[in-house]
């Protein structure tokens, strides 16, 4: 019913706020919709002012009303707020020409249903008016009522992949986030377009936008397997990978690590990352390799550190792996993960499609006990000792550690420094 569905808008956080400044014209479209007609939470609200409604400045005004700063984008005629802890999207009704495959759209103002059209999918076109005698009404592309009670995920025209392939990765992230099948004709579009290479017209930054919004779903090893499944992971490089059940575990691993020191600025989103490249970096020794992950995530906008950390991972993982499965003191343990990352040593320990690995349980060991494990004394005390300035300092420091590792010292600073002078 109209009442409830406003009602339910009410009760999300920034919905209050968002139906007290709405005006006749303003509609909450996409996703938000439908997750308000599922009586779900939606994750932010997409408000459309439709052209030629209300004054000319009703958008500025709902932003007015909203409060907060608000970040304008001209070109597509947006902004953003947020209100209440809850991102709010507004944006003018309008059409979109595409002058390329891949192309960003060209746009200019429009009405409500041709807004709608130019969506991704059916389930997505739906809009709930806010305000005039229509508040809460619904105004839907053909199909879209029928597709959201069916659990169908249907583009809304045979071109929509060629025109805007970034609808492939949304195609596996919505699939992922709400259960939807896909379509017959609409799997049959996808399919043809990834074996046309559609993919391939679209710059490497937005490609980059498009995975960094499938880490950063509610669910992302959901996400990126049903992105490896539908064929978009191989389309942006046919020897990328994605092991869910790897991943899943790498992640446990990793919060378990979390739990043992809490606000560590641990990244989930890398190690997922290095989930998908352990396939490349398994065949780093084949000419090209390494230089072909780098570039692919330099191209995807990924900042140097996380590069680098990325590309370890892949790379180091399986050999990591081994030495961790062949450990037998802690100290071999520290030897063989030291100079990783945790997300590395995560990677390294999880366990995959043919069951446990060997290596997991000294990961577990490290991430959650001894990688706690310090000494007392430092290098001041060493040269305070005689021991001269260098590399012999550190290296002394790190043989007390592993005696301290396998429990051979009594507790105190007296028994590491005279562990620390014993080293030859």
């Amino acid at each position: 019913m109209p009442s409830e569905l406003l009602e339910a808008l009410r009760a999300q956080p920034g919905g209050e706020q968002l139906l007290t400044v709405a005006r006749e014209g303003v509609y909450l479209v996409g996703g938000a919709v439908r997750d308000l007609l599922r009586g779900e939470t939606p994750r932010e609200l997409d408000v459309v002012v439709e052209a030629g409604a209300g004054e000319e400045d009703e958008g500025e005004g709902l932003l007015a009303g909203l409060g907060g700063e608000a970040h304008v984008h001209d070109r597509f005629g947006t902004a953003t707020v947020t209100v209440g802890g809850t991102r709010v999207d507004v944006a003018r009704a309008r059409r979109e020409r595409y002058p390329a495959p891949g192309a960003l759209p060209e746009v200019e103002p429009a009405g409500l249903r041709e807004d709608l059209r130019r969506r991704d999918f059916t389930v997505n076109a739906i809009a709930l008016a806010l305000a005039g005698p229509r508040a809460g009404e619904l105004s839907a592309v053909e199909h879209a009522r029928e597709d959201l009670r069916a659990g169908l995920l249907r583009v809304l025209h045979d071109g929509s992949f060629i025109d805007d392939p970034t609808r492939l990765w949304r195609l596996g992230r919505y699939r992922a986030r709400t259960g939807f099948e896909i379509e017959e004709h609409t799997a049959q579009l996808a399919a043809q377009a990834l074996a046309g290479e559609a993919l391939d017209t679209v710059s490497r930054a937005r490609v980059g936008a498009e995975l960094r919004l499938a880490l950063g779903e509610p669910d992302p090893v959901a996400a990126l397997q049903s992105l490896r499944e539908l064929g978009v992971l191989a389309a942006l490089e046919e020897r990328l990978g994605f092991d869910a059940r790897l991943a899943a575990s790498a992640l446990d691993l990793l919060a378990e690590a979390a739990a043992s020191s809490p606000g560590a600025p641990l990244r989930p989103d890398l190690l997922l990352l290095g989930v998908m490249f352990r396939p490349m970096g398994a065949d780093v020794l084949e000419e090209g390799v390494e230089l072909a992950m780098y570039e692919l995530l330099d191209g995807m906008g990924f900042p140097g550190t996380d590069r680098e950390r990325v590309l370890r991972m892949a790379i180091c993982a399986d050999a990591m792996a081994d030495e961790l499965a062949h450990a037998e003191e802690s100290s071999e343990i520290y030897e063989a993960v030291s100079h990783e990352s945790l997300e590395g040593v995560a990677l390294a320990g999880a366990w995959d499609e043919s069951g446990w690995s060997d290596a997991w349980g000294s990961a577990h060991r490290w991430l959650t006990q001894l990688r706690h494990v310090n000494l007392q004394i430092t290098g001041d005390d060493l040269i305070a000792a005689g021991i001269p300035e260098g590399p012999e300092i550190g290296r002394r420091l790190e043989a007390a550690l592993c005696a301290k590792l396998d429990e051979q010292l009594d507790d105190g600073r007296a028994a590491e420094l005279a562990a620390a002078l014993r080293v030859r």
